[in-house]
């Protein structure tokens, strides 16, 4: 059986790095590309997208995304299909900041660009492996 400091060392700190660009109306769809690199020295480079629906409407990109995972004991623990619940607003300057789920793993995202956005969404947020 392993113990929880056991189970706690085995812990990697992952971070991702990306940038995307999306549009909504009703309907949001985005996608990008980005690096998932952890402190055990692995790196990958990733797709990410997202697509939601609510009440929502607008055209955006972010330049200098930036996400924390935590929970991870392997670099592909990152990929998958995260639960994102979002309300964005701006205009000429974008951002977001939010929290995803994916099991025990989760995922902390913040970024910043340019754009005119305004609504409330729930989706799926996806990490594929790039080429």
């Amino acid at each position: 059986m392993v113990s929880p400091t056991t189970a706690r060392a085995a812990d990697i700190d992952c971070k991702l790095t990306y940038k995307l660009d999306g549009w909504s109306f009703i309907y949001k769809q985005t996608s990008g590309k980005g690096t998932v690199t952890c402190d055990n020295g692995q790196s990958i480079p990733v797709h990410v997208s997202a697509k939601a629906v609510g009440l929502t409407a607008g055209k955006w990109q972010i330049d200098n995304g930036k996400g924390r995972f935590t929970d991870v004991h392997s670099i592909n623990d990152v990929l998958g299909r995260y639960v994102q619940a979002s309300a964005n607003a701006g205009i000429v300057k974008s951002g977001e900041a939010q929290v995803l789920t994916k099991g025990p793993v989760s995922l902390a995202l913040a970024g910043g660009g340019e754009g005119i956005n305004l609504g409330v969404d729930v989706g799926a947020f996806k990490i594929e492996r790039g080429r």
